[in-house]
């Protein structure tokens, strides 16, 4: 028999639910609050099925563009025949948690103000502050090696 075609086929590992996390969501999941140009991630909780995510969303990171009662309007890019498109969909906030990717960005601009803020004071011109790739690593030397083979 061929796979089933239905909106959840396949979902049985992206949908469930961890060890010792199932069951009925605790009061903080609802009481967390999201701000327009918050970004969150899509992180379904398949114990509750209103407001849920295509699969496809999972795990996706989007804006929030609009707040209502009960849900967060999301907006996010997908690719579709090589096109990006902005999608808008509202999901409930059980599905949604805010996302950590913008921590690092912001602690480095933290510390580039502070950096920029010091050299004004010293009367110095503002240091070199753009990320750097790590390059490769000394060299070495192995020494007293007794190789079996």
């Amino acid at each position: 028999m061929p796979a089933g075609q239905g909106l959840r086929a396949k979902t049985r590992d992206l949908f469930s639910r961890g060890f010792r996390q199932k069951g009925v969501i605790p009061p903080s999941g609802y009481l967390r609050t999201f701000k327009i140009g918050d970004y969150v991630d899509i992180k379904a909780n398949s114990s509750i099925h209103k407001g849920m995510p295509f699969k496809y969303y999972q795990g996706k990171t989007g804006r929030v563009w609009n707040v209502t009662k009960r849900a967060v309007g999301i907006e996010i890019n997908k690719i579709v025949r090589g096109i990006q498109l902005k999608k808008r969909l509202h999901l409930r906030i059980e599905h949604v948690q805010l996302s950590r990717c913008r921590e690092g960005f912001l602690a480095r601009r933290a510390s580039n103000d502070k950096l920029r803020a010091e050299a004004k004071k010293k009367g110095e011109p503002v240091p070199f502050m753009k990320r750097q790739p790590q390059g490769p690593r000394e060299a070495t030397v192995v020494s007293g090696a007794n190789l079996e083979s």
